[in-house]
């Protein structure tokens, strides 16, 4: 139960956020939200060893519910990077421990923090893991960097096939990768033990997207060096994304024997990746992983979203995968009208539709954000083109951090009053 931000305060019709005393009276509920938290933390870190897991069977299972294509009241929603920087709560906490983003993720007690921060404010159906993309290569001895400003930087480079000699023949992620495990455990404790009472995510970005990385591939520079590999050395690429396809499959089941209740695969760098090449190296690793996590986990949803490669939609239903993503440059209606018709040619169940909310709506006004009546407008043509079942709600990409918590905050309430609205009249 979200004690701190239910709703945004906005009756329906007005265009007018919480005032300046509601503001100060939900800043007071979150600080002492976040106090409480730290006892639980405390519970926590004396009950890790040998315990039952917490947060098992959530009461807020709509988000479960809908990847299992039942019926529901209203439409789940989260959020891609829903923890972090657009939040003041987490700002303070950045400065208050004095530590930067890759040092919180080391802790097990930070991330566990930092991925409630969200459920506090918000009137959320799910919690994300609060973690990174790249702790994987990390795992393999890869070295990651986040210079403010510049992106995400690998230091070390695989720059020639003969580098991969660098890399450990295989890691065992219950060790390598165990303060994230051991987040994942802390953070349902804390989810019980606040009384939110929701699933939790847990997630890998998708092998290509770690390679794009490890070969030297930036967010915002030397975008060509994944593609150069794939061209240039096609049978070593193999072997680094079968490498890593096991890894990533290691990873994502332990989470799930940690108390992940769903598992997100994430191709992040579908931009930098050509379609012939995404078929033929990226897609055989994505269709292995959900096969394989299907086999172990038959009961778990599989999320899997190919950003920048929405041709990738068709394949990864044919895989299995449960919830499909939609970016923002994705047409929902094209999508699923494809994905419907794909499915019965092939006697299979549609998958369910993820997205696609354009977070440039959630800037703040002097950043070029909508008001909260067009935020609502939108989440209802949305809700409206994709259907308020078999649907979760969510951004076409992450909040980046210039984001309102007051237009968020607008947008999840927006979703669950226009779906059970919509719902309720069908």
């Amino acid at each position: 139960m979200n004690t701190a931000m239910s709703k945004c305060g906005l009756a329906h019709g007005s265009s007018v956020f919480p005032g300046t005393d509601q503001l100060k009276a939900r800043r007071v509920a979150i600080q002492q939200t976040t106090r409480n938290s730290q006892k639980v933390q405390g519970v926590a870190a004396d009950a890790m060893s040998g315990k039952t897991l917490s947060n098992r069977t959530p009461e807020n299972d709509l988000m479960l519910r809908v990847a299992r294509h039942e019926l529901t009241e209203k439409t789940p929603v989260w959020l891609f990077r829903q923890a972090g920087r657009h939040l003041p709560e987490y700002m303070d906490y950045k400065k208050k421990t004095g530590k930067n983003f890759l040092q919180l993720l080391e802790s097990p007690t930070d991330v566990a923090e930092v991925t409630m921060q969200p459920l506090r404010r918000y009137n959320l159906d799910a919690a994300i893991l609060f973690s990174d993309i790249l702790v994987v290569p990390q795992a393999l001895d890869i070295h990651v960097e986040m210079p403010g400003g510049k992106g995400i930087q690998v230091t070390n480079p695989l720059l020639t096939p003969a580098d991969l000699s660098r890399l450990p023949e295989s890691i065992d992620v219950d060790k390598s990768l165990a303060h994230v495990l051991e987040a994942v455990e802390r953070i349902n404790d804390s989810i019980q033990l606040e009384g939110h009472q929701v699933p939790m995510h847990g997630f890998s970005a998708a092998p290509w997207t770690l390679m794009y990385y490890m070969v030297g591939g930036a967010s915002k520079t030397n975008a060509g060096a994944g593609m150069r590999w794939l061209r240039e050395h096609p049978e070593a690429s193999r072997d680094l994304l079968n490498k890593l396809t096991d890894i990533v499959i290691e990873y994502c089941s332990a989470q799930v024997k940690a108390g992940a209740h769903m598992i997100q695969v994430f191709e992040a760098m579908g931009e930098h990746i050509e379609e012939k090449e995404f078929t033929e190296f990226a897609m055989p690793c994505i269709d292995k992983i959900g096969k394989e996590l299907r086999a172990r986990h038959p009961d778990i949803p599989l999320l899997c979203f190919s950003r920048d490669a929405m041709y990738g939609l068709g394949p990864c239903q044919d895989t299995g995968y449960d919830v499909l993503t939609l970016d923002c440059f994705a047409d929902p209606v094209a999508s699923r009208d494809m994905l419907k018709q794909r499915a019965a040619d092939k006697g299979m169940r549609p998958a369910v539709l993820q997205g696609n909310f354009d977070p440039v709506h959630l800037l703040y006004d002097d950043l070029g954000g909508s008001s909260p009546d067009k935020i609502r407008e939108v989440t209802r043509e949305m809700l409206v083109q994709l259907g308020p079942q078999n649907f979760i709600a969510n951004l076409g990409s992450g909040l980046m951090g210039k984001e309102d918590p007051a237009k968020v905050a607008c947008f999840v309430d927006a979703v669950h009053d226009i779906s059970e609205e919509l719902i309720s009249s069908a």
